[in-house]
């Protein structure tokens, strides 16, 4: 089967929580691929959603111009950002087609059955319904990699982040078991693999993230064959799991129109909950602290619904219930100082 060319329309459209979502994907080629083409475009949206969960509290919290993949379309950065794009995209592509596999969602695939009955381990052998990962994969970078239409570094470069994306996921699957045996005992088990929850994916990339690799090329490097046999040669001496970049990231802290960067003065951070990770405790630190930015306290009451009944028949009626909460946000120095200082936080009320 030939491969088609594609490209993804990564547009976005404002929603009351500024979610960007994939709104089109147009491909031309054989006809047998348009089924697996709103698994893409959901795959794809998947992997958007969860840069955003991973980059809430950074500096840069994957905005709209880090959505595009098409190096023909604006993303035109080589950096460690750009390179996790291009990761948790493919990975969410190759997940969303590896498991609506084995749902069942496609007429030509199913469960992957090719090791079953073969000795796993001790005391185990391999059988049931294991996720299609070798499916997903194929048919992912079909689509994914056909984005790629150069032979230079920038294009190397998103070619091994798409493969570190799958990589991910393949090496986030987890083996599941069943016991056999009289009476209840485990004599021998049978195992298969199963996809794990994409946040896990998210995370595995995200620690990746950090330990990028940079790769330096000589100036100039283009499009001769010299320079491509170079490029290839560099980069297969990479392990595919690791991310690679070609240029320093900006400074996050600082707007910058050109390259589309709000910066973080008005962004908001956490200090207090339960439930936050070190990482989102020093978000204050990190984005207002670090960036010559002060933290500003704003107070709200918070209106929602609660203590809802069910009367017959048949209406649900609800109590109104208001909350006081405190929200923390990156404002300059000289902003906080003519507003008072800490202590004259602003009162905002907000109905949900």
């Amino acid at each position: 089967m030939d491969p088609y060319l594609g490209i993804f329309f990564l547009t976005p459209f404002f929603q009351s929580c500024y979610a960007w979502s994939v709104n089109n994907f147009l491909m031309t080629g054989p006809k047998a691929y348009l089924i697996y083409s709103s698994s893409v475009a959901a795959g794809a949206q998947s992997g958007i959603e969860e840069c955003k969960f991973q980059f809430a509290w950074d500096r840069w919290n994957c905005p709209e111009r880090a959505l595009q993949l098409s190096s023909h379309g604006g993303l035109r950065s080589a950096n460690r950002e750009t390179a996790f794009v291009h990761a948790i995209s493919s990975a969410g592509v190759m997940y969303t087609l590896t498991r609506n596999c084995s749902l069942g969602d496609f007429d030509n695939c199913g469960c992957d059955d090719s090791r079953n009955g073969q000795l796993g381990g001790q005391g185990w052998l391999w059988g049931g319904c294991s996720d299609n990962v070798g499916f997903g994969e194929a048919i992912s970078k079909q689509f994914v990699d056909a984005l790629e239409t150069g032979q230079d570094a920038r294009a190397a470069m998103n070619l091994h982040n798409n493969e570190a994306g799958r990589k991910a996921v393949k090496g986030t699957m987890k083996r599941t078991c069943k016991c056999h045996g009289v009476s209840g005992s485990c004599t021998t088990q049978t195992c298969w693999l199963q996809l794990p929850e994409f946040r896990e994916v998210g995370t595995y990339l995200k620690e990746r993230y950090h330990k990028a690799l940079k790769v330096d090329l000589l100036q100039g490097a283009g499009n001769s064959a010299a320079s491509r046999g170079a490029i290839a040669e560099t980069f297969s001496s990479i392990s595919k799991k690791e991310l690679v970049h070609l240029e320093d990231s900006p400074d996050y802290c600082l707007e910058n129109k050109t390259l589309g960067l709000l910066g973080t003065e008005g962004r908001e951070c956490l200090k207090r909950g339960k439930a936050l990770s070190k990482w989102e405790k020093r978000s204050c630190r990190r984005l207002c602290g670090d960036c010559g930015l002060a933290v500003e306290e704003r107070r709200a009451e918070m209106v929602s619904s609660c203590n809802c009944k069910f009367h017959w028949c048949c209406a649900v009626r609800c109590e109104q219930c208001r909350k006081r909460v405190t929200k923390y946000f990156c404002v300059r120095k000289e902003k906080r100082e003519r507003s008072g200082g800490g202590g004259a936080s602003r009162k905002l009320k907000r109905k949900l």
